[in-house]
């Protein structure tokens, strides 16, 4: 993954709203991860989208420059040197990712403060994935910053990274498919089976609420 066009997604997001069984005037998106600041981007700079669902994203672009038009988002990066890797050779790579806060850094912020539709933020308190919660919270601080409460926040002690919809499997180590090793991703088992539970039935509610 080296760099994405959003015009890929517009595509997609056009074409959704063509969907005779699409009722408009937008349509929503979920990501988690890397997904969900792909998600952060498409309402910002697509009108065809009104409602994101953010599950454990960075309010940064990461990994990977994003391009749209003239623009460029450029991603942060994972810096290996502050990766630990245990005896059983899982990779905990919370720490190695370029501070979003950081000034020097300014230029890969996602600037949601345009987007004129509305946001749910999904993070788990125990995500080793990265720092989920830190990253929601400078997103909502920016939003509020430009005078906008257009946004949810649902936040799950002991829930690691990957929320996904009610009966997955948890899994507190899984293989990421962009560094290709096996990476933790925190919370306990009750705890992120609960967010799961209880984030779906928002989840759904949100849409409901936002797309008609």
């Amino acid at each position: 993954m080296k760099e994405l066009k959003l015009e890929y997604f517009e595509e997609a997001a056009r074409f959704l709203q063509r969907h005779p069984k699409v009722k408009g005037p937008g349509v929503g998106v979920i990501g988690t991860g890397k997904g969900a600041e792909l998600a952060l981007s498409m309402i910002t700079f697509l009108p065809e989208v009104v409602a994101a669902v953010s599950i454990s994203g960075c309010s940064s672009n990461t990994v990977a420059d994003l391009h749209y038009g003239d623009m460029t988002l450029p991603g942060l990066r994972f810096d290996m040197k502050k990766v630990r890797v245990s005896d059983a050779g899982i990779f905990d790579i919370f720490e190695a990712l370029d501070d979003p806060a950081n000034p020097a850094n300014s230029p890969s912020v996602i600037p949601i403060e345009k987007a004129e539709g509305h946001f749910l933020l999904v993070v788990g308190e125990d995500d080793r994935m990265w720092k989920s919660s830190v990253y929601a919270e400078l997103a909502i601080k920016r939003l509020r910053q430009h005078g906008k409460e257009n946004f949810e926040l649902l936040s799950y002690p002991g829930a690691g990274h990957q929320i996904d919809p009610p009966s997955t499997p948890f899994c507190q180590v899984a293989m990421d498919r962009v560094l290709g090793v096996p990476v933790l991703g925190g919370g306990e088992s009750k705890a992120h089976a609960h967010a799961q539970e209880h984030s779906w039935g928002k989840i759904q509610e949100f849409l409901h609420l936002h797309l008609g």
